[in-house]
């Protein structure tokens, strides 16, 4: 099909505005085509996704889009990269990896590119308003966007992402358009403590029962507590985006274009609907362990998305009601964050106290993309539902699944310490 494009876009195909506009516009009208969008949509801002890719391949792409004179159209941030790019050395990482990753770190900015390098922007530098048309990389990062800010953005590829960046414009397609993100599958969740819903570790496990049950579909959670923080939405929409490839979900009462059912359906019937059991709940936390408690623990892996500035302070609460016992000598406790994240929590002191308590604190990365956990580290032990989803392969270790409290104590302990798990 023919994609209607306007003046600006038949400029950049022709090649009128540089060689790296040219070829990005030609990558976005060739996906409109494939997805049979009848036209481009302009967009506000990206995240780009791809400069955590250590390939070959990336570096030379985004090198001949620098040189090509590429720059971004319109506000870029960039997603965490593969180094914590100021302590390299005292992670342990590699001065021939660290090389190339900072070469690749460097190219994106000279497209420029905003430098956050964050797996979690909306929690930062300038997250995006409701209804806004972006294109996000990052898949925690777009199920967040959609679901709990209310922005428009399909998942977008690496490269995809920058082709995004550099035209402003991505085809006018899923997400991006109001049938598409109307609720299909309605959950309905069973009456609980409302103290059991208090730990985003609880969230994450509903999240990654969700993924199983969702596929690609949206599904509509009805009967969470609409006191819900932002950190507790995260942790749910990562672990549903890892375990299944969900993109948005409707939170009854909680989420923009959810503030009834009948409105986070669009009105219509939905294709499905089920229960979900206290059991149901048990069994989806059961499975995000393959490690069982008093494993030798090797390492504990906080921050996955990157952590927050409450989650920081919950971490000092807990750290604080167990002085003065530290880190057990052979456990690596690894905590992830970001620039932004990182300065506040500075601000207020806490800081000091994290790394007194023996926890190593990375910036700007992820143990999934950076060579900092170490390969002795066979059982890893999380709170992240994106971790432990992840982890069994990316780190070829067993994974402890717990809330904060279980990790610090199990840190501590050296062995993998647990208390009952929610709906026990």
């Amino acid at each position: 099909m023919n994609v209607r494009l306007n003046d600006l876009d038949r400029a950049m195909l022709n090649g009128e505005h540089g060689d790296a506009a040219r070829f990005a516009m030609s990558v976005v009208v060739r996906m409109a085509e494939i997805s049979d969008a009848p036209d481009l949509v302009s967009i506000e801002q990206v995240h780009i996704d791809a400069c955590a890719l250590m390939s070959e391949s990336n570096l030379d792409f985004i090198t001949r889009m620098v040189e090509g004179g590429g720059r971004v159209r319109v506000p870029t941030t960039l997603n965490m990269v593969s180094l914590d790019l100021d302590h390299w050395k005292d992670l342990g990482v590699p001065g021939e990896f660290a090389e190339r990753a900072t070469r690749i770190a460097e190219a994106y900015t000279r497209l420029a590119c905003v430098p956050t390098w964050t797996c979690a922007p909306y929690q930062g530098y300038l997250t995006p308003r409701f209804g806004q048309q972006i294109a996000w990389g990052e898949s925690n990062a777009v199920v967040y966007a959609n679901s709990v800010l209310g922005a428009r953005t399909n998942r977008y590829a690496d490269f995809m992402d920058v082709c995004a960046a550099i035209t402003g414009r991505v085809p006018n397609t899923g997400l991006h358009r109001d049938e598409n993100r109307r609720g299909e599958v309605v959950f309905r969740l069973p009456k609980t403590n409302g103290d059991a819903w208090r730990s985003p570790a609880v969230w994450a496990a509903l999240g990654h029962l969700i993924g199983e049950l969702t596929g690609e579909r949206i599904p509509v959670v009805d009967g969470l507590p609409r006191t819900a923080s932002g950190d507790r939405l995260k942790a749910l929409g990562a672990a549903a985006a890892s375990s299944g490839a969900v993109e948005m979900f409707h939170a009854v009462g909680i989420t923009p274009e959810a503030p009834d059912l009948s409105t986070a359906l669009g009105g219509a019937s939905p294709v499905e609907e089920q229960t979900l059991t206290t059991g149901m709940l048990r069994s989806a936390w059961a499975r995000m362990s393959t490690a069982t408690d008093g494993a030798e623990v090797g390492s504990v892996i906080l921050g996955c998305p990157h952590f927050s500035y409450d989650e920081f302070a919950a971490l000092i609460e807990e750290i604080r009601s167990i002085r003065p016992k530290r880190v057990h000598p052979d456990v690596q406790c690894l905590v992830l964050t970001n620039a932004t994240t990182l300065a506040l929590a500075s601000r207020s002191g806490w800081i000091d106290d994290v790394r007194a308590f023996g926890a190593t604190i990375a910036r700007d990365t992820c143990p999934f993309h950076s060579p900092i956990v170490p390969d002795c580290a066979r059982v890893v032990m999380t709170n992240s539902g994106k971790c432990a989803y992840y982890a069994p392969a990316e780190l070829e270790a067993s994974v402890a699944f717990g809330t904060l409290r279980d990790c610090v104590r199990s840190a501590v302990a050296g062995v993998v310490t647990r208390e009952a798990p929610p709906w026990s």
